[in-house]
């Protein structure tokens, strides 16, 4: 372990020289200028939208809302009727159908994490378990989506949008149930026990069972290309350029140079946890994700509270806007897509990105993740999103006036003009603000949480990026390799370089992804329904 460590830190020395050139020579905004023409093409590719009532709305988030509504529907609103079977199962009460058994502790022999004598079975039923899988799924989601993005989708759509954030949460639930369940029915699992799963394999194999297997090939690739991508960047360079600004304008530090700093510690810590591969990543966001959510949500809660009294009246901005919009906001339906499209982006059902995680799963019952992984939507947008927004609507209460600080909707710009002073603030900015109202010098523990969420983050998809990578170029040693360097170099590069037009241009890919990934749900779900009935047959016969 500690020789591939010392290799990787090796072949990323290099890297700094070159981040330091570019943070000193301004090489990174020529960069930036040559590569925007593309991206901005690519970008405007991948959100093609049509107008509806007045507004330009992506199709990705139309097929998004489209997609996630049937499933809700046939699958008898899931989001629902299963929720307590993902509790059950999350918590352990179904472990016993699984076929797990206890090892005697002192007759043991563990080598690396495995127990040896049981490495073969583990082969048949995965590596992680399914708080674990949810655990990396959802450090893949919750980020600074929840913290900028709420803002934004607030102060531009107004309170209601908030509503419509919460239903499309709720279906979106519905999508994960599908996408994670197919994940593992079609997964790979080598003879050491290494799981490859996710929407590459579901698309490419199960595609094939339907008689369409060569635009299942097609489907699996092209997925595989755009997820590697989306690693990168929007996955990788744009959570480590965010980690680095936050901290640099925390404390007043110069960027350059700091910049190369943050991303080589931020590459050294995420380079010692992808080394050990999904068990270790496992290991670290199952710990990892308690404890930010549960300090971002300690916090919400303490505003919540100090503002007890004027909760009935941000639920009644919250549901009188959704249905009512204030004047100025495009409507009713600018308010929805304004709600839709930020709850879309944050919690990436029918991305297909989570399944990966949820394939490595240990289980016999692919449904049984499935229903896990509906957990997740419900803790990135309708628990984590909610709370962000109550904050800031109590921030821009005061009294009788319920825009006190800024006034709600706007042009569709990224920031926010606070009225008292005409200053202009991005979104966490607005986020930070409305904590520090309440509890001064939060700035400074939020500064934590985002370093924590894009830590995480950038963890989850590595193993998301490799997963693709292993599809295109083998399985093999030198491959891994090859992509944990390129990874580390781009945590690097990220932090120290200012190249928006590269991190537009593979965020941008996230999105793309519910293109095949969504084709190959419209054709399998039938294959989730059979799934679910033999995990539900299997609970009932236990229970006799």
């Amino acid at each position: 372990m500690k020789k591939r460590l010392l290799a990787l830190l090796l072949l990323i020395t290099p890297v700094l020289t070159f981040a330091q050139e570019v943070a000193e020579k301004g090489l990174d905004e020529r960069v930036n200028d040559a590569f925007m023409p593309v991206a901005s093409a690519w970008e405007g590719f991948v959100l093609t939208s049509i107008p509806i009532a007045g507004f330009n709305v992506p199709i990705v988030v139309i097929l998004l809302v489209i997609g996630a509504t049937f499933f809700t529907i046939y699958f008898k609103v899931p989001s629902i009727t299963k929720f307590p079977m993902a509790i059950n199962t999350v918590r352990g009460k179904y472990d016993d159908i699984e076929g797990h058994e206890a090892a005697d502790s002192a007759a043991v022999n563990v080598v690396d994490g495995d127990i040896v004598d049981t490495i073969r079975d583990e082969s048949q039923e995965g590596e992680v378990s399914h708080f674990q899988a949810l655990a990396t799924a959802v450090s893949g989601t919750v980020g600074l989506g929840n913290i900028a993005g709420v803002a934004v989708a607030i102060a531009l759509g107004g309170p209601g949008a908030t509503f419509w954030m919460i239903v499309c949460g709720l279906i979106g639930m519905a999508t994960k149930f599908v996408e994670c369940t197919l994940g593992v029915k079609y997964r790979d699992v080598g003879e050491d026990g290494t799981v490859y799963g996710g929407p590459m394999y579901y698309l490419s194999k199960g595609l094939k069972e339907t008689g369409v297997g060569g635009l299942g090939k097609v489907l699996g690739a092209l997925f595989a290309i755009l997820c590697v991508g989306a690693s990168f960047g929007g996955g990788n360079a744009f959570q480590s350029n965010q980690a680095a600004v936050q901290l640099s304008s925390l404390f007043g530090l110069d960027g350059g140079a700091t910049g190369v700093l943050i991303g080589f510690v931020l590459a050294v810590l995420v380079g010692i946890v992808i080394i050990g591969g999904i068990k270790r990543i496992a290991k670290i966001t199952e710990k990892i994700v308690p404890f930010m959510a549960g300090i971002y949500v300690l916090a919400a809660l303490v505003i919540i509270f100090a503002n007890f009294s004027d909760i009935g009246t941000a639920f009644g901005l919250i549901f009188e806007g959704a249905f009512t919009p204030m004047a100025g906001l495009g409507g009713l339906v600018g308010v929805l897509i304004v709600g839709f499209q930020r709850a879309a982006f944050s919690n990436e059902a029918g991305a297909g990105s989570a399944a990966i995680a949820h394939s490595a799963v240990k289980t016999k019952y692919p449904a049984s993740e499935g229903v896990v992984a509906l957990l997740e939507p419900f803790i990135d947008t309708v628990v984590i999103c909610t709370m962000t927004a109550l904050v800031i609507i109590f921030f821009n209460i005061d009294g009788g006036n319920m825009q006190s600080i800024f006034a709600y909707g706007g042009d569709g710009a990224s920031n926010v003009v606070l009225n008292s002073d005409g200053s202009v603030v991005g979104g966490v900015d607005l986020t930070s603000m409305a904590f520090d109202s309440v509890i001064p010098g939060f700035s400074y523990i939020l500064t934590i949480a985002i370093v924590l969420f894009a830590f995480s983050t950038m963890i989850s998809w590595s193993y998301y990026g490799l997963q693709s990578w292993k599809y295109l170029f083998g399985k093999g040693k030198t491959a891994d390799l090859v992509y944990k360097v390129l990874f580390l170099v781009f945590v690097v590069i990220g932090a120290a370089a200012t190249l928006d037009a590269v991190i537009k241009f593979s965020d941008a890919m996230i999105l793309a992804l519910v293109f095949p990934n969504m084709i190959g749900l419209f054709f399998l779900f039938p294959k989730v329904r059979e799934e679910m009935n033999k995990y539900v047959a299997a609970i009932k016969a236990n229970k006799k």
